[in-house]
């Protein structure tokens, strides 16, 4: 299964300018032969987060259709990272993934919010799991500050996840705790992690890239730099099974003494 993760630089509170780059990049990503494309976290906006009632994109509808016409026309999955919406009167930082025939299979609204970037002030948190089907297997994805939940990962593995797809916008301040974070959850979850964090500098942040690919027995496939790319890999998915036979952490589990 080849994934390519797009890692962006995104130009603060310029929707327009940023939908026409994600188009081109998932264009060239999809020519390049990747069969699942996945994006960083807020690329329509950043965190411009006092301007949303003007810029996030409302019901997600700009958002939905250009993923739906282009998973159509190149028969390949998206893994949109997320974008700030405006629903039913209110903002988030939502996921919407469609498949190889541009449906949407999941819509997902990050669960925790960051309060050292505000969030908690303009955004409303979801309430849901975010576990979808593609090419016939179980993935899950979640956004940025989720990773530091360890338990909430774990439950969409303990509900089939063998991809657990992570955008964020993580500044370079803290990318060692990313880096660490993120080999963790592929380790004790024995799943792949794909994680793709953006580049550039907004006016209150930098953010160094680094994106990864991680393999269930941690070792690292791939990791970014600190510009923008497009990097595909190729994603052995036969290995989960391998390493949960040989180290059955998901049946050695007490759950009586988790409570």
């Amino acid at each position: 299964m080849k994934v390519a993760c797009v890692q962006l630089d995104i130009d603060f509170g310029n929707p327009q300018a940023n939908f026409s780059k994600v188009e081109k990049k998932i264009r060239e990503a999809a020519l390049l032969g990747a069969k699942i494309v996945v994006l960083p976290e807020m690329w329509n906006t950043a965190y411009d987060l006092t301007r949303l009632n003007e810029i996030a994109d409302v019901e997600g509808e700009q958002t939905k259709s250009l993923f739906k016409k282009l998973s159509k026309e190149y028969q390949i999955s998206i893994v949109g990272g997320s974008v700030s919406t405006k629903k039913s009167g209110e903002f988030y930082n939502t996921m919407y993934v469609t498949n190889e025939a541009g449906e949407i299979v999941a819509e997902y609204d990050k669960a925790h919010l960051f309060k050292l970037m505000d969030e908690h002030h303009y955004l409303e948190a979801g309430n849901s799991k975010n576990l979808f089907d593609l090419a016939g297997i179980q993935m899950a994805g979640i956004i940025c500050y989720d990773l530091r939940f360890p338990e909430w990962i774990r439950v969409h593995t303990l509900n089939g996840a063998k991809i657990v797809f992570v955008p964020a916008q993580w500044p370079d301040k803290r990318i060692d705790h990313w880096k660490i974070l993120l080999q963790a959850r592929a380790i004790e979850n024995q799943c792949f992690i794909v994680a793709v964090n953006r580049v550039g500098s907004d006016p209150n942040n930098s953010f160094n890239g680094n994106s990864m690919i991680i393999a269930p027995w941690g070792e690292v496939l791939w990791v970014g730099g600190n510009e923008e790319m497009i990097q595909i890999v190729d994603v052995q998915i036969e290995q989960i099974e391998e390493v949960r036979t040989r180290i059955p952490v998901f049946s050695d589990r007490r759950e009586e003494l988790y409570k």
